[in-house]
């Protein structure tokens, strides 16, 4: 069953973020577009390579109006304890939140129950709390975060302009598409 045009469940969560430790909820996710990013591990291998990626386009993201969370199942100690440890998650300045007790990544359907961690999945939500984007990836294969920046930007396109619709490869400022008869067989 597909998670698009579904509201965020209810969750509650201990995150860390700018030295501290917070609470975040489904209603963190509101008021504005969120990507949740969810990982397997802490101290691991392909994980810190993607977060710092993550935090690479976090300026680009933010002047979207986009606010960023990364997910897994370990605690918001151990997130603490890897930020003050590697050089690569150092950098992260967005909310990395703890589930170690798997409500979020079930909510998300993203929990592989054999291993007690998350699949790589990152989702795009609206500001309403919707999901308008998944990708999910196997352990092994990293994401690539520039890829989300058209993603939201096309995402937001529509959501302003609801009539429309982008075509592959879109990109900010070119042609969009009206869907209708007069499109049918014709592209």
């Amino acid at each position: 069953m597909s998670l698009i045009g579904k509201e965020v469940k209810p969750f509650k969560a201990q995150a860390y973020v700018n030295e501290s430790f917070v609470t975040v909820t489904e209603e963190s996710l509101k008021g504005h577009w969120s990507i949740v990013c969810f990982y397997p591990a802490d101290f691991t291998f392909v994980c810190p390579t993607e977060l710092e990626d993550l935090q690479n386009q976090y300026d680009t993201l933010k002047g979207l109006g986009v606010e960023v969370f990364s997910v897994s199942t370990d605690t918001h100690f151990t997130h603490k304890a890897w930020h003050d440890s590697s050089e690569a998650i150092g950098k992260i300045k967005y909310t990395m939140i703890g589930d170690p007790a798997h409500v979020i990544s079930n909510n998300f359907e993203v929990l592989d129950e054999a291993s007690g961690l998350a699949d790589r999945g990152t989702f795009i939500i609206d500001p309403d709390g919707v999901i308008q984007g998944v990708e999910i990836n196997a352990g092994g294969i990293g994401r690539d975060a520039s890829i989300l920046i058209n993603k939201i930007k096309a995402a937001q396109y529509v959501r302003n302009n609801p009539n429309e619709v982008c075509p592959a490869k879109w990109q900010a400022g070119e042609k969009t598409l009206k869907p209708g008869l007069d499109l049918v067989g014709k592209i």
